[in-house]
């Protein structure tokens, strides 16, 4: 069974940016931690982070849609 190149695109992107939202959320979460909670400047930076990561797969979504297979 041969898996078609555009797949292992769709798939190798949806990784790397999953990969970059759970980096992104671990690094908010060890910076701005207080007392074993998330600050509020923490609560806002990790809205951020959800924010970008919803505008990421968007942009990916659109170029993948695009792309000539």
């Amino acid at each position: 069974m041969e898996i078609e190149r555009e797949a292992i695109l769709q798939v190798v992107v949806s990784a790397i940016a999953f990969v970059t939202f759970v980096a992104a959320t671990v690094y908010v979460a060890t910076t701005y931690s207080t007392n074993g909670g998330l600050s509020p400047r923490g609560g806002t930076a990790l809205v951020g982070a959800i924010g970008l990561f919803v505008v990421v797969m968007l942009g990916a979504g659109i170029w993948l849609e695009r792309q000539d297979f």
